[in-house]
């Protein structure tokens, strides 16, 4: 059986992104670039809605992020990718395939190959429909020392209680913790 994880980092009062999906609050130091880039190591597919997709994919092929993220860039330009939309086309970022299916219907498939381990990047609406219907093994979640105004919770829409069991902890010079938890 494979394995979901779900990654997001998060500001103080739980926004996981901020207006016009702002982003720039979350500290990206040295040491979580080096956190990031271990993770991308254990190759990992990644998992994407249309959004964060279209965000990453602007940025992480480029040479700004070669050139100030190295490790990190490599990682996310090699890795495999989905991305799950219905009103995307086509894809370009290498790598990457484009699901215009049922997610929930997708990613039992996906969880049902021995082995295969998934990670859930930013798609706050994808996190939430995974975890309603109950596929996602595990959360982490970088929590900034920030808040802001507005933005979008984590978890926006969840009809159901979700229990969870904390795993493991990090704290990192910047302040940033990192919470790492199993769904129960």
């Amino acid at each position: 059986m494979g394995k979901l994880i779900a990654y997001n980092f998060t500001t103080l009062n739980g926004y996981f992104k901020g207006v016009d999906n702002y982003i720039s609050w979350h500290r990206h130091g040295e040491e979580e670039n080096g956190f990031a880039a271990d993770n991308l190591e254990a190759k990992a597919t990644l998992l994407f809605g249309r959004v964060t997709y279209e965000m990453m994919a602007g940025f992480w092929p480029t040479s700004i992020a070669a050139d100030n993220m190295p490790e990190v860039a490599k990682g996310m330009n090699e890795a495999e990718k989905i991305v799950f939309s219905t009103t995307l086309e086509n894809v370009d970022w290498e790598n990457t395939t484009l699901v215009k299916g049922d997610l929930i219907e997708a990613v039992r498939k996906l969880k049902a190959i021995p082995g295969k381990v998934m990670t859930i990047l930013g798609s706050g609406s994808i996190i939430t429909q995974l975890a309603e219907a109950r596929l996602i093994d595990e959360y982490q979640f970088m929590i900034d020392p920030v808040a802001i105004g507005k933005g979008t919770p984590s978890f926006q829409g969840l009809t159901q209680k979700l229990d969870l069991k904390l795993t493991a902890h990090r704290v990192f010079e910047s302040g940033v913790v990192l919470l790492s938890y199993e769904a129960s």
